[in-house]
């Protein structure tokens, strides 16, 4: 009879315990440093946050931290994205880092910068009227596969200028 009434009190110890832990598990966040886009490219930034996909590359959409209509993850370790950045240095003339000949591509019309990362690779729209940022973990090599699901919502909300 000790026995039951001890391992009763465990269930009831045990049972919050796992309703927490599956809480945690079944809701993926990141911390992601949000950015402070301005008027025309907020604008651009919460049409963006709305048409993203709720799907990348197979990854299911999480919660990003702070929450933000300027930021978005995907999977964990998390693809993030984040909208409104400032024009990253290598494009900016007269930085240290300027680079004329940066590395570029096209990606079904979306034009992106890319920046090998340590664990991954950042890419950053060009040719748009805001900055939009992409970091895919080194785990979901190879990296570019992602950015075919952000072309369309690219394309319908942050339109091509400078």
């Amino acid at each position: 009879m000790l026995g039951r009434v001890i391992s009763s009190r465990r269930r009831y110890v045990a049972w919050p315990l796992l309703t927490v832990l599956f809480a945690a598990v079944g809701c993926s966040s990141s911390d992601v440093a949000v950015p402070s886009p301005e008027d025309e490219a907020a604008r651009h930034c919460k049409a963006l946050h709305k048409e993203l996909p709720s799907a990348v590359n197979g990854l299911e959409r999480g919660t990003a931290e702070p929450v933000s209509d300027f930021t978005a993850i995907w999977g964990d370790p998390a693809v993030q994205l984040r909208c409104g950045v400032p024009k990253p240095d290598v494009l900016t003339y007269g930085s240290e880092h300027y680079n004329p000949r940066a590395d570029a591509a096209e990606v079904d019309g979306v034009e992106w910068l890319f920046e090998k990362q340590a664990d991954g690779y950042r890419f950053t729209t060009v040719l748009r009227k805001a900055f939009v940022e992409v970091t895919v973990p080194g785990k979901y090599a190879p990296e570019v596969n992602v950015l075919t699901a952000f072309a369309p919502a690219v394309k319908k909300t942050v339109p091509k200028g400078v």
